[in-house]
């Protein structure tokens, strides 16, 4: 029998911080990145919203796959290699007195790989954002594909109970195959890991981190996260 081939997918995850700091070194870092698929988190939300992320999204050569606020602030970015199936932005049920949350939510196909796409942004409270990784699996589970990755702004580091209910079923990337640095938050003193790229048992991750060979400056200036890049090889058929 021959081996199965498989696709290799670049995947960025990064809170952009509804774009209030410099936009230009924003799409310096995604550029250098070189990204298949970007899911971001805290993409503009009110006032020419759809505007701005379009805007961004041409300055990176990327366009808009889906999310924004209709997704409550997760969006999807793809290159032009990347072909879309369905899209389908969710809102999560909301809890009085706090933010609402979304996914947005994708498959396509790249590289003759068919791949479920998620972008999150989980919420600050413990019990809540609990419950939304149990909808982050379901989702996950519900896509009717194979293999999916799903990345975010989880609020909690590894090792707490979110995060642990997460690689449950998923593999946390960056602890699979280290490839760069660790801590995503803060811009100021980047000592936490809060941001993560997970992927289906399935899929063999090549590399993941915050990527070390970007100008300080720009990272610094882009927004005040760092963003997280993954390596993935997915199987075709």
């Amino acid at each position: 029998m021959l081996p199965q081939s498989s696709a290799l997918i670049r995947v960025l995850s990064y809170n952009i911080r509804s774009m209030r700091d410099d936009t230009d070194a924003l799409v310096r870092v995604i550029r250098a990145c070189a990204p298949d698929l970007v899911l971001v988190q805290e993409a503009p939300r009110f006032f020419r919203w759809r505007k701005k992320l379009a805007r961004l999204a041409r300055a990176a050569d990327l366009v808009i796959l889906t999310g924004g606020a209709t997704a409550a602030g997760p969006a999807i970015l793809c290159n032009l290699r990347t072909t879309v199936e369905r899209t389908e932005d969710v809102l999560l049920p909301l809890t009085p007195g706090q933010h609402r949350r979304g996914f947005a939510t994708a498959v396509v196909t790249l590289g003759g790989a068919r791949l479920g796409v998620l972008s999150c942004h989980l919420s600050l409270q413990k019990g809540e954002r609990y419950e939304q990784a149990g909808l982050l699996l379901d989702r996950v589970a519900g896509m009717g594909v194979e293999h999916a990755v799903a990345g975010g702004d989880l609020n909690e580091r590894p090792g707490g109970r979110t995060f642990t209910r997460l690689t449950s079923t998923l593999q946390d990337c960056w602890a699979v195959a280290p490839d760069g640095g660790e801590h995503t938050w803060t811009r100021t003193e980047p000592h936490q890991r809060i941001d993560a790229i997970f992927a289906t048992k399935g899929i063999e991750v090549l590399g993941c981190g915050v990527p070390l060979d970007l100008p300080e400056t720009d990272l610094r200036a882009a927004t005040d996260h760092l963003p997280v890049l993954a390596t993935l090889k997915v199987p075709v058929g």
